[in-house]
């Protein structure tokens, strides 16, 4: 009888456990849930960010309130969200540091795949290989045959060591054999201020950056990094056009510690995906050169596992290193 008491206690504990999880997912959110992007405030990445967060606010009834933790190449920010209880609480906004930073430091105190799980797919957008007024190539082809002729006296800006805008430049280093001096800034203002000045030559920046500078006549933009022409760059070809192959996007999504309720998950998921649908928020986001990229969990998953792997590649032949 005392086996059977304990064993029935057990039962009626899992059960009531399992019951209270299930309720807890029905009701989320009860309170406010912290979304962590790891940059400053201002950005296009913080942005992005606040209007999905407005769009969460208003449909699931609870605020969704930005918490910028910038600091650390974005790990500050992640280590944050790896440390919080997985209840659905708090969020991370995934982007492409994220999937470089898994090869680019040694020592980082967690596992982004292990650690985080993803949650929704927000946008993809393209970088622009963008060069200064001067610079005598026009398109992607005479780009390179210049570059080949003058090995090592081209300037690659970039808004840092092992952002996007940098590993763009050294993936197409590598499939190009260009020869290029990297030139890092702190951040794509100082770098878009030094192309446009004729400082340095070229600049893989991401597009809601250079776009009003592009169509402002300030820089030149020679090709778009994704695999489809972009819609806001009409006659713009891709790099791919003249490098097969080539692909180089800023994605973006969010992610909660891993441990977080399949139920809450699936729940901010399918919200979401609805939003990405809407024609509004479609337009919205287009504005910032950003194409949704709906779907599950699992498939949010898949890109990021995609694109650690990706970036693993080029930051081991580029060895670039953390300044």
């Amino acid at each position: 009888m005392t086996r059977f008491s304990r064993l029935a206690a057990n039962v009626l504990f899992a059960s009531i456990t399992v019951f209270a999880a299930a309720a807890a997912a029905a009701d989320y959110p009860t309170r406010p849930v912290k979304w962590v992007v790891p940059y400053p405030p201002g950005g296009t990445t913080d942005v992005l960010a606040r209007i999905i967060a407005q769009w969460l606010t208003e449909k699931m009834g609870q605020s969704f309130v930005i918490d910028n933790k910038p600091g650390g190449g974005n790990n500050i920010g992640v280590d944050f969200v790896v440390k919080s209880p997985p209840d659905g609480y708090t969020m991370l906004l995934v982007n492409p540091a994220n999937g470089i930073n898994a090869t680019l430091y040694k020592n980082l105190p967690f596992n982004f795949v292990r650690d985080i799980a993803p949650v929704a797919g927000l946008v993809k957008s393209p970088n622009v290989m963008e060069v200064t007024n001067n610079f005598p190539a026009r398109t992607v082809a005479e780009f390179i045959a210049y570059c080949k002729a003058n090995p090592g006296k081209i300037n690659m800006a970039s808004s840092g060591s092992g952002t996007s805008v940098h590993m763009s430049g050294e993936l197409f280093k590598s499939m190009t054999g260009c020869d290029m001096l990297h030139v890092p800034f702190k951040g794509a203002g100082p770098a878009l201020t030094e192309l446009i000045a004729g400082q340095v030559h070229v600049l893989f920046d991401n597009l809601p950056s250079s776009i009003g500078h592009i169509k402002g006549g300030r820089i030149r933009a020679l090709a778009v990094t994704s695999t489809q022409p972009e819609p806001s760059l009409p006659g713009i070809p891709t790099v791919a056009a003249t490098v097969p192959g080539y692909e180089a996007t800023a994605w973006f999504g969010i992610g909660m510690p891993r441990g977080t309720p399949a139920d809450i998950i699936e729940k901010v998921n399918a919200e979401v995906n609805r939003a990405l649908a809407d024609p509004k928020m479609r337009e919205r986001l287009a504005e910032l050169g950003g194409r949704p990229i709906p779907g599950t969990p699992a498939d949010f998953g898949r890109v990021i596992v995609e694109e650690i792997n990706k970036w693993e590649k080029v930051v081991i032949s580029s060895g670039a290193k953390v300044e």
